[in-house]
């Protein structure tokens, strides 16, 4: 193809000579005769091929020239539209429906209703109002028992709480009612339960309030007031004022709390008769504290100091307590060790004592305990993300510590006139001074949010100064626990516990020649099983059944008051909103 487009060019080259020569003869320039002897005929050999790359001859280096490519851009309206992204499908969990109020209702065997309303409404975005009832009643029917041992427990509350811009606060009041019986009689005292009426009744009014500021030196406040009485004329005031704030020092701040607890009640007569018991006291509380830290090291120093007015014997104490605790991080969040040492003046009551004793009679002397200092040593941590641990050890030592004992049998009082509390059916108050060692430990296995578990035991030794033992407190506790959501409906969960034995002391009243007739009693350790199932009808409506001693174990918690035995009990709990 190249040789035949050589032989063209050339052909035409010759053309346009030719034409040229030819007018050239009207040129002023003499003519002149070209003749053509032989026209040139190309051959193959005179074609040469150039060469695509070619060498250059210059010794000097050529730098070749960068060559850019762009484009006069000229914005145009398009047309073109994309199809859109469409996710692919996941499949989610149904989100929960919580709602703000609930009502429960169970009935079981012993004739047992239990029953719960919680009520909570918001007013508007800053303010919510809201009650909570409680009732659990049972008539009783324990075998071997010859006094009515039902009981019935009623409580009543009503809450309003506001958050404003610095600050929020809440206000509560409320009531309880609790009726029980003194049904304990001892053995071989039958025949004089046609005399006894059991029966006795406790009645609570109560009504406080609580402050939170965001910030400000004052973190927080509470008040409390409450009235505490029974059907047998004693009555009882307490009133508590508590708040925490911070007080800043060279850029450091001391964490204080400060409290006012003042107590005051009396009761008609003590245990074998004479004046009326009056009782009442004022501490002042102040515990600064400072904490620092460091990598792993975490440090609260402080102290608490308190001072008691004896409103009733015109006496004043002061208290100087220690109030120190650290911690230190050994491997992360696996193994932390931790100790201190604290101590308080710890304000005792006779509600406090009746809400943990029912069956304690009301003539009691009430008096603070000195909780000289509380020793304690331990470890604590994680073993996996889900496994948590905590073991320790605590040495404390307590001046005045209130102990449970059965009442004396007061025999010769019995007929006409005697309370029905004096037949070895009631238990009364001893102090002493009691040093205690513990050590125990517990366990969290949280699997999932459909299984949990824990364990907890602890061992306990005391040494008393004048009581020959620590009055029905037990030397070993341990209890276990589990929930399961098994489905999105059915849910269950058990409970055991177990208490060691504990000692009582039976002491009957003395003859004429005024020897007292006593007896120390082992009380046998018990164990304890519970578990529960539901079902869960809709997101409101939801059944549960329980049973409780399902060992159906015959023990007693005081001397001579024996428990309910295998217990069952069905019921049905509805969620809803306004």
């Amino acid at each position: 193809m190249k040789i035949k487009f050589l032989i063209f060019i050339i052909t035409i080259a010759t053309g346009l000579s030719f034409i040229n020569a030819q007018e050239r003869k009207n040129d002023t320039i003499d003519d002149q005769v070209v003749n053509v002897v032989k026209p040139y005929t190309p051959t193959i050999s005179d074609a040469f091929k150039i060469k695509d790359t070619p060498k250059l001859s210059d010794s000097n280096i050529v730098k070749k020239k960068e060559v850019k490519y762009n484009i006069f851009s000229i914005p145009v309206a398009s047309t073109f539209t994309p199809a859109k992204g469409k996710a692919a499908n996941v499949d989610k969990a149904k989100p929960v429906k919580l709602y703000d109020n609930y009502a429960s209702l169970g009935v079981g065997t012993y004739t047992t209703i239990l029953g719960e309303v919680y009520l909570n409404h918001e007013l508007s975005s800053t303010e919510n109002v809201g009650g909570y009832f409680s009732h659990h009643s049972s008539q009783g029917g324990i075998d071997n028992v010859f006094l009515d041992d039902n009981f019935s427990k009623t409580g009543l509350n009503a809450h309003y709480s506001q958050k404003l811009r610095d600050f929020s606060w809440k206000v509560d009041g409320g009531v309880d009612l609790m009726t029980y019986n003194w049904y304990g009689l001892p053995e071989g005292y039958e025949d004089q339960a046609s005399d006894i009426d059991p029966r006795h009744s406790f009645n609570s009014f109560y009504i406080g309030g609580k402050l939170k500021f965001d910030d400000a030196i004052i973190k927080d406040g509470s008040v409390r007031f409450r009235r505490f009485g029974d059907d047998q004329d004693s009555g009882e005031n307490r009133f508590v004022a508590k708040t925490n704030f911070a007080i800043p020092v060279q850029g450091e701040e001391i964490n204080t709390e400060f409290y006012v607890d003042y107590i005051g009640g009396s009761f008609d007569e003590s245990y074998f008769g004479g004046d009326e018991i009056n009782y009442g006291n004022v501490t002042f509380g102040l515990s600064p504290s400072y904490q620092m830290k460091q990598d792993d090291l975490t440090v609260s120093l402080g102290v608490r100091l308190v001072y008691l007015n004896d409103t009733e014997f015109s006496d004043n104490k002061f208290f100087i307590y220690p109030n120190f605790e650290a911690s230190y991080r050994l491997v992360d969040e696996i193994l932390i060790a931790y100790g201190g040492i604290k101590g308080d003046l710890q304000q005792n009551s006779y509600y406090q004592f009746a809400s943990e004793n029912p069956f304690v009679s009301p003539t009691l002397l009430i008096a603070p305990t000195d909780q000289r200092y509380n020793g304690f040593i331990g470890l604590k941590g994680k073993l996996s993300n889900n496994v948590s641990y905590n073991i320790k050890g605590s040495y404390y030592s307590e001046d005045n510590k209130p102990l449970y004992r059965l009442n004396t049998v007061r025999n010769f009082s019995f007929g006409s006139g005697a309370e029905d509390y004096y037949y070895g059916n009631s238990f009364g108050i001893v102090y002493d001074d009691v040093t205690t060692f513990s050590v125990g430990g517990e366990l969290n296995i949280d699997v999932n949010r459909n299984f949990t578990l824990g364990l907890k035991g602890e061992y306990f030794g005391y040494n008393t100064d004048t009581q020959a033992e620590a009055w029905n407190l037990p030397d070993v506790t341990g209890s276990i626990f589990m929930d399961v959501q098994i489905t999105e409906q059915w849910f269950a969960g058990a409970s055991a516990y177990f208490v060691g034995e504990r000692k009582d002391l039976f002491e009957l009243e003395g003859s004429l020649t005024g020897d007292s007739i006593m007896e120390m009693i082992t009380l046998e350790s018990y164990f304890d099983a519970n578990a529960h199932l539901g079902y869960k009808i809709n997101d409101q409506l939801s059944i549960f059944a329980k049973v409780n001693n399902i060992l159906n174990q015959d023990y007693q918690r005081y001397l001579n008051f024996p428990v309910q035995g295998f217990q069952a009990l069905a019921g049905a709990t509805y969620q809803f909103d306004f």
